[in-house]
């Protein structure tokens, strides 16, 4: 008997890695989005008049419009040409890089932005589902492995990229580059698309099922979750008043349950299956990788924050600190997607604690090593962090998805995701409020010096260690659970 979760297309062992490695383009050109604007904030606020809010929303706009997109869009991705949905949002992608890099005012940059993370919430569906569907058995591990470590170096690299452009920029421009960049590269990855990237799914006959209340409730649910975080920056000036949309953000969330299952009942398929919950690895998986992505952009960023703003590191040096993660998460990986398959969850838990124990790592040498040599010993520690990393993000997709059938792949791919850029905005925003809030009320006391960035980074690290310590508790929750009944990943 066929498993549900096998590919189901034909294509030879060159085909696949071709369109793989373009999948892993795309994701990386995504992703890199995400990090490598973070390190521009300080010369976007001098270049363009910015303020805390307008450059917040400048990096969580995109993660926002990042997470809309996701569901929708992998939905039609299953029902759809991939490839089709690949190159629309590939060209939106390439414009909208356009748009930021020529923007005269933040206005025009925001806009730019929040439709560039559009395009990203378009493309990133399609290269889960692609690689769930082209995969099977351990060369499913060993391609989510690869996978893995190219989101670990592109997360980890974004802050060094960008700070590399801004010293070839130059202080007042260099922020455009950031973007300017993105324009060969997604010429060359559009080229892979329409070269290389073969058509993994014909089209469903008749028309397209999006359950349009679904998709507006859903829509309404993100955004009122969000909502407040977007506008979190830890400054004196932040309205309270933005917590109230947290109230709406239950009644939609509550409104959209009770019609999703209603659909179902109806026997239409629904924006989002419930069904897909009760499969105790994906349920569990995603809710290690929310967490867990709540915690690891927010520590770049901090990281970065303090080295630039604390210490005075020029931004290039500032992002290189994290080039050993990124090394390091890149190997361990590549050993996480093929040992997977023997390990299962423990190769999480374990990777999740050594991760853990570097968060405060970091957050001792930041407060004890001075300036000058504070940069490498946090560099070291890095690596470390990498390490651990490899093992977690790699290894949790493939056990998330191990027992979800092709024909979903990309819905489930794209429902993982939502989790991690909601995530993401949520911590990003909790550790920049608790890191900036510090320093304005340490600075109203009259306190100055490094000495200050000490106790900001301290605040905004204990939030990061928080998160990482409830995807580990997830973790061991999951592994006690299973640990009479173990997972057979070469079935799948």
């Amino acid at each position: 008997m066929t498993n549900p979760a096998t590919a189901s297309i034909s294509l030879d062992e060159g085909q696949r890695w071709r369109a793989f490695w373009v999948c892993v383009s795309v994701a990386a050109l995504t992703i890199l989005d995400l990090s490598k604007v973070n390190v521009a904030l300080p010369s976007i606020e001098h270049a363009l008049g910015a303020d805390s809010t307008q450059l917040q929303i400048v990096v969580s706009g995109y993660v926002l419009m990042f997470g809309l997109a996701l569901v929708p869009f992998g939905r039609l991705g299953d029902q759809r040409s991939r490839k089709t949905l690949f190159l629309i949002g590939l060209s939106l992608f390439l414009v909208t890089s356009i748009v930021c890099a020529v923007a005269p005012t933040i206005e025009v940059l925001i806009v730019g932005r929040l439709v560039q993370g559009l395009a990203a919430g378009i493309q990133m569906p399609q290269v889960i589902g692609t690689i769930q569907q082209i995969f099977v058995g351990t060369q499913r591990g060993r391609a989510f492995g690869l996978f893995g470590a190219t989101i670990g170096i592109a997360t980890a690299i974004g802050p060094t990229f960008g700070g590399l452009m801004i010293a070839l920029g130059g202080a007042q421009d260099g922020w455009r580059w950031i973007f300017w960049i993105n324009v060969p590269l997604c010429a060359l990855v559009i080229a892979g698309v329409l070269g290389v990237l073969p058509r993994t799914r014909r089209s469903t006959p008749g028309r397209v099922h999006l359950d349009p209340v679904g998709l507006v409730l859903l829509a309404l649910t993100i955004l009122t979750l969000m909502w407040p975080f977007l506008l979190t920056t830890g400054a004196p000036t932040d309205d309270p008043r933005r917590w109230w949309t947290l109230v709406l953000f239950v009644v939609f969330v509550a409104a959209f349950t009770g019609w999703e299952r209603r659909y179902a009942a109806s026997g239409r398929a629904p924006l989002v299956p419930f069904s897909l919950f009760s499969i105790s690895s994906f349920r569990n998986g995603t809710l290690v990788i929310t967490t867990y992505f709540t915690a690891i952009p927010a520590m770049f960023l901090l990281t970065t924050l303090f080295l630039q703003i604390g210490v005075g590191t020029e931004p290039v040096f500032a992002g290189m600190v994290s080039i050993g993660f990124a090394v390091a998460s890149a190997i361990t990986a590549w050993f996480g997607g093929t040992l997977v398959a023997r390990f299962g969850r423990p190769l999480v838990v374990w990777g999740l604690a050594v991760v853990l124990v570097s968060i405060v790592a970091l957050a001792i040498v930041a407060s004890t090593v001075p300036a000058g040599a504070v940069e490498y010993a946090m560099a070291a520690v890095m690596i470390v962090a990498g390490a651990g990393a490899g093992f977690v993000v790699a290894p949790n997709q493939t056990l998330t998805l191990a027992d979800i059938p092709t024909r979903e792949g990309g819905l489930a791919g794209s429902v993982g995701q939502l989790g991690q850029r909601v995530g993401t905005a949520v911590g990003t925003a909790i550790g920049l409020s608790l890191f900036y809030s510090t320093v304005y009320r340490q600075q109203s006391l009259d306190h100055r010096g490094l000495e200050v960035f000490h106790e900001a980074y301290a605040y905004g690290m204990v939030a990061v260690g928080v998160f990482v310590a409830l995807a580990l508790l997830i973790g061991v929750l999951d592994l006690n659970a299973r640990r009479h009944a173990p997972e057979d990943l070469d079935t799948h």
